[in-house]
């Protein structure tokens, strides 16, 4: 067996305590030699459908504990790995949560809305089609979000029931595939999948290979910017066109 390179970088990873996906999905994209390391939030009610409150608690919950707990790997990047918790406060929240983040770990800062912004951006994006498991009223914050960035969703794509949490990370890559192409329209230049618990990283190349356009996922996204800040280093081919933009 050979041995693993663990003499890269490190990333600190926030993760909300109901997530399955979000680690597996890191690591199977994350390059050799980069090293992931998880902290798990609360903030929200596990029993509850997350809806705009349930996730506007989460991004609003008190960071101290787990941020003194992330910085005993000293993290050269951290990501705060839940999109929906900041798309329910809006852009400037979000971008004060990253600088909250930065000053109190010394870490560069990677947000999971941020990341798409920063991720569409890259791309030249500007009509895009949306899609997520989230509830109506949290798709109409995320559009908003987007819209306030200069992406508008001209289309759009959404479960038809109230998923709790574990419905929403046990939506199989086949469901998820479907919920891409039915957020696809002639003049959508890109695809986003919102939520870093839905499993959208295992069909990134397979839903671009059909619609031949970009797909951004939260997972991908987040990991796009974080490698861009550490430098440029690529991950496996696989994970969509994204990471063919990465710059050092």
């Amino acid at each position: 067996m050979p041995i693993e390179n663990r003499n890269g970088a490190r990333i600190g990873v926030f993760v909300p305590y109901t997530n399955t996906n979000l680690e597996p999905d890191l690591m199977m994209m994350r390059p050799d030699g980069v090293s992931l390391h998880f902290a798990r939030l609360g903030g929200y009610d596990e029993d509850e459908v997350p809806d705009e409150a349930q996730m506007a608690a989460l991004g609003a919950s008190d960071m101290g504990e787990p941020l003194r707990l992330i910085q005993g790997v000293k993290p050269d990047v951290v990501m705060y790995g839940c999109t929906s918790a900041t798309l329910a406060h809006g852009p400037a929240f979000d971008r004060e949560l990253a600088k909250t983040i930065e000053g109190q770990s010394g870490a560069k800062t990677v947000t999971a809305a941020g990341a798409l912004v920063h991720a569409l951006k890259r791309l030249g994006a500007r009509q895009i089609g949306f899609a997520s498991p989230y509830v109506p009223s949290l798709n109409d914050e995320a559009v908003a979000f987007l819209a306030a960035e200069g992406f508008a969703s001209i289309q759009r794509a959404e479960v038809n029931e109230r998923l709790g949490n574990e419905g929403q990370g046990a939506l199989s890559p086949d469901q998820v595939l479907e919920l891409g192409q039915r957020a696809n329209h002639a003049d959508a230049d890109t695809i986003v999948l919102s939520c870093t618990d839905m499993r959208s990283v295992e069909i990134i190349e397979k839903l671009e290979e059909e619609l031949d356009k970009p797909v951004v996922t939260s997972n991908q996204a987040m990991l796009f910017q974080a490698l861009e800040l550490l430098g440029g280093q690529k991950p496996s081919s696989g994970f969509g066109c994204l990471f063919e933009r990465i710059r050092a």
